[in-house]
């Protein structure tokens, strides 16, 4: 399989889709222990979820599972999240914080390098591509990075997470014009909760990539699974929940779009 797929589109907007991927290769899933290969932590259906919202836009997705590798963190492994819990490059460790590897066999730096190669490094030169392919037809692109996580998570953040949960890395990652248009957008959505740079501020994709300055704008919406979907197994999709969810997130994707087209 390959790692990465490419939707090309001629909006000024990227969707960057890095964990709803749930491929693993055999010789991960082996060294996998049982709790590991139930791969829970899936941004289940968020590739679903925002299918057709934007006609236009660029879609890149991660075909690859996060316990391979994760597409949405510092290749240098440095944290992003400092003095907090959170999960490696290459996770050893669920959501939970419980083992995902057979004793012994979590990955060494040799072969983390190599998964990086593999897997890492090819969904960002995509991103990279498309990035530069849309600034030669529009001045301003936006990326937006589609992530999905449980409402519940006590390792990593306490009580309920807000159902849209927008990051700019404190504002650094976009102009303040466009965080107040999402920011406004989802706080006036009627039986919903939001926050601007609570837990997630934006992972490595939207820090990495978003540059105002240079007319690249970066955004990442953590949303609450249970907008759209059971959060428990088998995590199914569903449409009568999802339905105001989308009516949103399209709302919120065509301002972007129209502040990128001004």
């Amino acid at each position: 399989m390959k790692p990465v797929q490419i939707n090309k589109g001629n909006s000024p907007v990227v969707l960057a889709v890095p964990h709803a991927g749930t491929y693993v290769p055999v010789d991960i899933e082996t060294n996998l222990n049982t709790n590991g290969r139930k791969l829970a932590d899936t941004d289940w259906h968020v590739d679903r979820l925002y299918r057709g919202l934007l006609p236009g836009a660029t879609v890149i997705k991660a075909n690859f599972h996060r316990y391979v590798i994760d597409a949405n963190r510092d290749p240098s492994g440095v944290s992003l999240y400092p003095g907090q819990n959170t999960t490696e490059l290459c996770p050893q460790t669920d959501f939970d914080g419980l083992d995902i590897y057979k004793k012994g066999c979590a990955p060494k730096t040799a072969e983390i390098e190599t998964r990086r190669l593999a897997f890492h490094a090819p969904y960002h030169q995509a991103i990279e591509t498309e990035i530069t392919r849309l600034q030669h037809e529009h001045k301003t692109v936006v990326l937006y990075d589609c992530h999905s996580i449980r409402s519940h998570v006590p390792y990593l953040f306490a009580g309920a997470l807000p159902d849209f949960n927008i990051g700019t890395n404190n504002g650094e990652t976009c102009d303040p014009a466009l965080e107040k248009l999402a920011t406004d957008i989802c706080t006036q959505a009627e039986g919903f909760t939001s926050v601007v740079n609570g837990r997630f501020k934006g992972g490595w994709t939207t820090r990495h990539y978003g540059n105002p300055a240079s007319g690249v704008h970066a955004i990442q919406m953590e949303l609450a699974q249970n907008t759209y979907m059971l959060e428990t197994p088998p995590w199914q999709y569903q449409p009568e929940r999802a339905r105001e969810t989308k009516r949103i997130l399209r709302q919120l994707l065509q301002t972007i779009e129209s502040f990128a087209l001004s």
